[in-house]
């Protein structure tokens, strides 16, 4: 009979392209991978991996038994969902989510408390992923729940085994010294209240650099970008200094010091947050409990 263990670790190298980076995303060295993968080929008793230059792909017996494993893995997660049910239904046990920093910040970090609380018997472990790799993640079952955002403003592609519901929105002001001749605008701000003006910026890549992007759009001249800083504390002690402002998202905003403000922008720079989770744990008690408090934070924002 095939190892659950061997199966998941088959389906990661085939996502992955190495055993490598399989390895790193499920927690194993190499060469535990490269064993579970010949235990799963003295089970069925043929290849499954061949190489191809520096990483691997799948033979077509491994493609057959990675197209096989999704209704396999929904089965166990039935099986155990029945076993919860008999239960009383309360959250218990650990919940493993994946999720983007300032999503972390924003809203996993005061969720936890309540969790604590609510859920007693429920633990959160938090994993920081990108989108792509939480959902990943997630299908493999490495994650339970994912928060995920929307890039360019298209929400990130779905597995057809996962689902997804929106549980926040995430939007952009523009922070300036409180001397800084924007901090004295009492009204949203236009793109022409912005040029002119330094800037520190997130680096090219990133959702938040297309956000300032987007903001001198309709503008002929390009912007004063000063600094590139990925992290928002740094950049927003560079705007302390007076020498600069940023457009920060809320979910990755920290308390402003004294000397800071914000100012919204007349068309906001916006992105979709949300919860993903495979099908077959729709009934869940952990991801219910998780969801329904994400859905009062919401509420109360």
């Amino acid at each position: 009979m095939i190892e659950v263990g061997a199966l998941r670790a088959l389906r990661s190298v085939a996502a992955l392209g190495t055993l490598a980076r399989a390895a790193d995303e499920l927690g194993f060295t190499a060469s535990a991978v490269s064993q579970q993968i010949k235990r799963l080929e003295r089970q069925v008793g043929v290849p499954v991996l061949a190489q191809a230059g520096r990483g691997v792909v799948l033979t077509p017996a491994g493609q057959a038994i990675v197209d096989s494993a999704p209704e396999v893995f929904q089965a166990l997660e039935r099986c155990a969902e029945a076993a919860r049910s008999v239960s009383d239904g309360a959250p218990r046990g650990v919940l493993r989510v994946a999720a983007f920093s300032t999503g972390i910040r924003g809203l996993l970090a005061p969720l936890v408390p309540r969790l604590a609380v609510s859920c007693p018997d429920l633990r959160v472990r938090i994993t920081e992923q990108d989108p792509d790799e939480a959902l990943r993640g997630v299908e493999a079952g490495t994650a339970d729940l994912a928060l995920v955002h929307d890039a360019d403003g298209l929400p990130a592609p779905l597995p057809p085994a996962l689902t997804r519901r929106p549980v926040h929105t995430d939007v952009g002001d523009v922070v300036v010294h409180r001397t800084h001749p924007l901090a004295e605008l009492d009204r949203p701000l236009t793109g022409a209240d912005l040029a002119g003006h330094a800037w520190v910026t997130s680096p090219p890549g990133t959702v938040c650099h297309q956000w300032f992007r987007r903001l001198f759009a309709d503008l002929p001249e390009e912007p004063d970008v000063r600094h590139l800083v990925d992290d928002f504390a740094t950049q927003l002690s560079l705007v302390a200094s007076g020498e600069v402002v940023a457009l920060i998202p809320r979910l990755a905003r920290p308390p402003l010091s004294e000397g800071l403000v914000s100012r919204t922008l007349r068309r906001q720079p916006k992105r979709e947050v949300h919860a993903a989770w495979r099908r077959s744990a729709e009934t869940s008690p952990s991801i219910r409990a998780v969801l329904t408090e994400l859905s009062a934070q919401r509420t109360r924002s």
